[in-house]
Formats: C-alpha cells, sequence, structure tokens
C-alpha cells in the first residue's frame, strides 16, 4: 500500500478500493449470482455504478453522515453492494443475521440507532414492521425483493430498484455531495458494525474502522498468496465479521469474484458448479458433508465400502505427507495416485473442493479425525484462529506447517501474549476500535497498550511454535479430583461420528463426566428407513433402543480416545442421555453461528443434569419450545440415562 504525502494511505476505505478495482480490473468478473438457475455476472466497472447508483439514492433519501444502517438479508451482490454505498455515503452499516426473530433484530436495531434498513425480502420486511412501534430512530426501509409487498404502506418503503433509480437521476444535484462524503473516509473511520454472537449473553457492537479491516484482508491476504482469479462462495452469514472480511476484506484487496449461491437448497450444487479456489467453512458444515458421504457409502455394494475403506485408511497414511511435498514411498504414491482416480477425486468433485487451493475452517475446534479427512483427498485444509474483535486473524497455519491439534501461527503483524492463567491475548493492526456504547465492556477486554483478551486458555506448542487451544477460559477447569476439565475436546471426539450432530459435556467440580448428546437426523433417520424402522419424531428416533446401542458404542471409543491424553484422560464420560430435541438457535440454546451456549443449557436441563449425577436410569421432563412461526409450546418425554464404559487409566500408566 502506497502512502501519500499527505500521510494518508492511498486507499484508505473500502470505496476507495471500489474505485481502483473497478479501473485496474474494470472486464473482470467481481460478483456472480445464481438467480432462477442461471448465473448472473457483473464485472467490478458494473459493480462501481451500481454502488454509486444506489449511494446516491440513500443521500437522496435522507441518509446523514455518521447513519448506521442494517443491512437484513442473505448472500446476494447487492446486499454488498448495499454495505459499500452506506460506507460511500459516510454511513456504517451493520449486517444482521438473516434468521433473526423479531425480538434480535429490535435489540440490535434499537442499540445502534438504525435510520435505514436495507432487506432482502418480504419475509424480512415483516420482521421489520413487527417491531418499528419500539424503533424511534427508524426513517427508511429499502427492500430487494418487491414479491408481495405491493400493497403495503410505502410511505416509508422503496424498492431498492427505485432507490438507484432515483440516485441516477439526482447524479448532476448530489454527485460533489457524495465524492466530498468518500473523500472524508480515513483510515480511522468507521468500517462496519458487527454484533458479537452473544453467547454468554447480550450480543455486542464490534466497531471496525478501515485501518482495521484494510491491513487484516492486505496481510492475511499476503500470507495465503491470494490473487485477482480467486474464487470464493459466499454463503455464509453476512452479519458474521469471517463474511465480511472474505467477501469484502480481501476480496476488494485482491480483486477476486464473490459468487452467491441460489439459496441455501442449491448450496451444493452451486459449489460444484463454482469450483472454488478459496474456501470457508465452519467446523459443522465440513462435519456434515463427512455424514453425508458416510450415509452414500452405507447404500452402496459390499465391494463398493471394501475399496472405499481400503483407499481412505491409504490416504490417511499418506495424503497429508503428499499434500505437504514430505517424503513418501513410490509404491505408496503409485497407491495413492490410483486412489485418487478411483475414489479421491470422485469424492472431491462431489463435495464441489476440486480446485481449492486455500481451505480453512474455524469458529469452534475442529475434530482431528474430521480435519485428518479432509486432508487426506489432498484438499488444502487449514486452521485458522480468529475474533470479531480481531477482524477474524489471529493466528493462521502455513503450507506444509499444518497440525490437526494447533490453529498456527500469529498472522503478520499480529503479536501473542499467554497470561499466566493460561488466557490468551494478542495485539494487532486490526484490533477492534471499541464496542458501541459500551466502555466498561471496552475496557474489560482491550487493556491501554491494546492487548485484547479472547478468553481462551490456550499455550505454544514448543517445536512448531503454533498455538494450541484448550477451550474456552471459562469453559475449562478442573474436576473434584483435580483433573483438568475441557469439555471441547471430548465433544468434538463424539462429533465425528456422522450419527452425533452435538455433544455437551459436564464435570466441572465434579467426580466425573456426563454429557448431552443431539442425534444428526439425516444420519440416523437414513439408517431408520434402510432398517425399516419406523419412526414419527425426532424425539422417537433419539430414543430407539437401537439408536441408544449405537450412540453408546461412540461414547465407549471416545472414551477408549480420551483415555490415552496424558492431560485430558479424567474427562472420560461416565454416564450420558440422548437429549429429546435438536438443541436450537430459536430456543436460546445455541447461538446464531450455532455454538452452544453453556450455561443456558445447564440452567434449562437442570432436571436432566441432576438426573445423570444422581444415579437414575431415567428422568422425565418438560421441555418448552418455539416453533417457526412464532408460537410457543412444550414437549414431554422420559429419557432413559445410560452408563459407559470408562478406561482405567491407573493401568495404562502402568503399562506406559
Amino acid at each position: 500500500m502506497t502512502v501519500q504525502e499527505t500521510g494518508k494511505p492511498e486507499f484508505a476505505s473500502i470505496p476507495a478500493l471500489l474505485a481502483r478495482n473497478a479501473k485496474i480490473h474494470s472486464t473482470s468478473a467481481a460478483y456472480r449470482e445464481k438467480e432462477f438457475g442461471i448465473w448472473q455476472s457483473w464485472t467490478w466497472a458494473q459493480a462501481a455504478k451500481e454502488v454509486d447508483a444506489l449511494a446516491l439514492g440513500l443521500v437522496a433519501l435522507g441518509l446523514n453522515r455518521g447513519d448506521h444502517v442494517a443491512i437484513l438479508g442473505r448472500n446476494r451482490p447487492y446486499m454488498y453492494w448495499a454495505m459499500v454505498a452506506a460506507q460511500a455515503a459516510g454511513a456504517i452499516p451493520v449486517p444482521l443475521y438473516q434468521d433473526s426473530v423479531g425480538e434480535e433484530i429490535a435489540f440490535v436495531l434499537d442499540h445502534c440507532n438504525a435510520r435505514f434498513i436495507i432487506a432482502e425480502d418480504q419475509e424480512q420486511v415483516d420482521k421489520v414492521i413487527d417491531v418499528q412501534d419500539d424503533l424511534k430512530n427508524l426513517h427508511h426501509v429499502i427492500y430487494l425483493d418487491p414479491r408481495g409487498l405491493r400493497k403495503y404502506d410505502h410511505s416509508r418503503l422503496t424498492p431498492f430498484a427505485k432507490a438507484q433509480e432515483l440516485g441516477r437521476e439526482k447524479q448532476s444535484e448530489l454527485a460533489s455531495e457524495l465524492a466530498a462524503r468518500t473523500d472524508e473516509l480515513t483510515y480511522d473511520s468507521t468500517c462496519v458494525m458487527l454484533y458479537t454472537s452473544g453467547t454468554t449473553g447480550r450480543p455486542k457492537g464490534v466497531v471496525l474502522s478501515n485501518r482495521n479491516v484494510i491491513e487484516t484482508s492486505r496481510n492475511s491476504s499476503e500470507f495465503d498468496d491470494l490473487q485477482a482469479g480467486d474464487e470464493i462462495l459466499a454463503y455464509l452469514p453476512m452479519a458474521w465479521v469471517g463474511d465480511f472480511i472474505f467477501s469484502v476484506g480481501q476480496a476488494f484487496w485482491t480483486g477476486f469474484c464473490v459468487n452467491c449461491p441460489e439459496n441455501a437448497d442449491t448450496l451444493n450444487f452451486d459449489l460444484r458448479e463454482i469450483g472454488p479456489t478459496y474456501y470457508f467453512a465452519p467446523p459443522r458444515v465440513f462435519e456434515t458433508q463427512l455424514t453425508n458421504v458416510m450415509i452414500r457409502m452405507e447404500d452402496a455394494s459390499p465391494f463398493k465400502k471394501w475399496l472405499f475403506k481400503k483407499s481412505m485408511d491409504h490416504a490417511q497414511r499418506v495424503g497429508p505427507d503428499i499434500l505437504d511435498r514430505n517424503p513418501v514411498g513410490l509404491l505408496d504414491r503409485i497407491k495413492y495416485f490410483l486412489g485418487d482416480l478411483a475414489i479421491y477425486g470422485p469424492l472431491k468433485n462431489t463435495l464441489g473442493l476440486t480446485r481449492v487451493r486455500v481451505g480453512y475452517t474455524a469458529g469452534e475446534a475442529i475434530g482431528p479425525e474430521i480435519f485428518s479427512f479432509y486432508r487426506s483427498l489432498g484438499i488444502n485444509l487449514k486452521q485458522l484462529y480468529g475474533q470479531t474483535e480481531a477482524c477474524v486473524f489471529i493466528t493462521q497455519q502455513p503450507d506444509g506447517g499444518v497440525s490437526a491439534d494447533c490453529v498456527g501461527v500469529p498472522s503478520p503483524g499480529v503479536e501473542l501474549d499467554i497470561r499466566e492463567n493460561g488466557e490468551v491475548y494478542y495485539r494487532s493492526p486490526g484490533v477492534f476500535v471499541e464496542y458501541y456504547n459500551n466502555p466498561d465492556s471496552t475496557a474489560d477486554t482491550k487493556d491501554a497498550e491494546g492487548w485484547v483478551a479472547t478468553g481462551d486458555a490456550g499455550y505454544i506448542e514448543e517445536g512448531s511454535g503454533q498455538l494450541r487451544i484448550i477451550d474456552r477460559a471459562k469453559d475449562v477447569g478442573k474436576m473434584a479430583s483435580g483433573a483438568l476439565f475441557a469439555p471441547k475436546f471430548v465433544e468434538n471426539k463424539l462429533k465425528f461420528y456422522p450419527n452425533i450432530l452435538e455433544a455437551v459435556l459436564f464435570g466441572a467440580g465434579r467426580e466425573t463426566c456426563t454429557a448431552f448428546i443431539n442425534i444428526d437426523l439425516s444420519a440416523v433417520g437414513n439408517w431408520a428407513e434402510r432398517n425399516n424402522i419406523a419412526y414419527a419424531s425426532y424425539q422417537e428416533l433419539a430414543g430407539h433402543p437401537q439408536v441408544l446401542a449405537t450412540i453408546q458404542e461412540h461414547v465407549d471409543e471416545v472414551n477408549k480416545s480420551v483415555a490415552q491424553d496424558e492431560m485430558l484422560h479424567g474427562c472420560q464420560i461416565h454416564r450420558f442421555l440422548v437429549l429429546h430435541k435438536e438443541l436450537d438457535a430459536d430456543d436460546g440454546e445455541l447461538t446464531r453461528t450455532r455454538k452452544v451456549r453453556r450455561r443456558i443449557v445447564e440452567e434449562k436441563f437442570k432436571d436432566l443434569i441432576d438426573a445423570l449425577y444422581d444415579g437414575s436410569p431415567s428422568v422425565s421432563t418438560v421441555t418448552e419450545v418455539a416453533y417457526e412461526d412464532g408460537r410457543k409450546g412444550s414437549i414431554s418425554a422420559t429419557l432413559e440415562i445410560k452408563d459407559a464404559i470408562v478406561q482405567d487409566t491407573n493401568a495404562r500408566i502402568a503399562a506406559e
């Protein structure tokens, strides 16, 4: 990045990077979107015109400098243009989770005093209308898809296309005003405000500057040599910091193309059609893909099952070394090459990951077995560790230095510090400015020297110099025996099994560990169909004796694995139950990014936890649930509690 004589960076904002790309990448694809089964494309020059028209329209509709503009919808080029248009007009975009319910939307809109909302369709507009009486600062709503909205009161509603049309009509009148607002943007101007997932309480508005976003995007792009010719698929929530950095920050810095799928149902097909070269997915996505693979193999012939197992066993042994260009024998290379022709190549193509040059996973720890599975196929999957407050990147794994147990070395420009209590602290150009209207939380998280407390416990591994995260610092504890308690370690091992969707471990301060388990309905349902087992609901299937027996086998196998860990062998599961319902974000048990809200789960299912520890063979419970239409209801169930086989760690230590 060059610096002009004034000391101001040449590209001090996202709109400045857009203007640059419209010149040097003018004919290259900037955005693609699949609509009605057809891919539509916009070049960087065309995207710049779309953004300019909307920015002028926003100014004409009364958008002021410093206003907050909420963005509510799925990944679409228009919604990304809305964020950049708001920035160009001197305002601050605030993307929201598209599946947020009215109460969650109302909290964010009220907290940031949003004056403008750009919503995707009738569903999102209806959510705003339901809570608009509580939004005293709301000035205008712009909607993208007009279907179903023709008879609505349009005194404060404007179609997206009409806002752009208004901007084009007012161009001669407002062009100088818009140019002045864009030119006023500096490296320290606010680029975006993103709300945390609210794992432990109300979400906080994280204020990120242009400096935070651009410096982080530049450093991380150079780390992995991202180029203008790369392709990504933008499908993760726009309110999540990762999507903003990948689909806006890095995309605008490097000039690569952002591809938006048609909808969630066509995602896998769209992924295969695009064949991204740069790909990110949270562990849950990789877990789901692996589950689907295993389900398909259950329906395969005995020979195909045998061939798949033999090939994958060989891939697990030599695939990662071949990927990292480590020495591998000629015979093993030949066998791997043949396996690639018959198994690995077609499988990667089915998953849509054939062209992936750089792949990342983050958000929470991924099970080592799942991670190794993808790398054994020749997919350059790596881990990164980050936070909203860091503009994502704290550590990254370099090519040739990938470990399933670690999350990488410090990203360029990042400093790490492991404090005496084991908590990880960092400092970098990406460190957030503040929590909006929350100076106390800002001071608790970031000190005067810019060091940020991650809330995670970890250590630097000797030799590799990579960071290993044990668990959330608040979740890591001691058992009554003094043994270390780190729930994520065990939970991720359980989630490697396709039948298990989610697991929650308990044991801090107690003599033994116990667990809740959610079955994966697609995997277990497929098994039930193949075995002619009828079931009427998730609850009925989760309590089926054969399902419980299968989960018991998985728990016992995990206990064998955990017993081998010198630090965490005390976390073996003594008793468990299979929950009668899936943990759900709408019920408050998960965040919108699908992270378990442990404290809420502990409070909500206290009766079940008590039964796990008092020796009861079963427990009856009633649980409140929220339906998709907003109604509340309850479900009752009697759950069987199972005892697991616990390995004798003393015998293991004696044998060693």
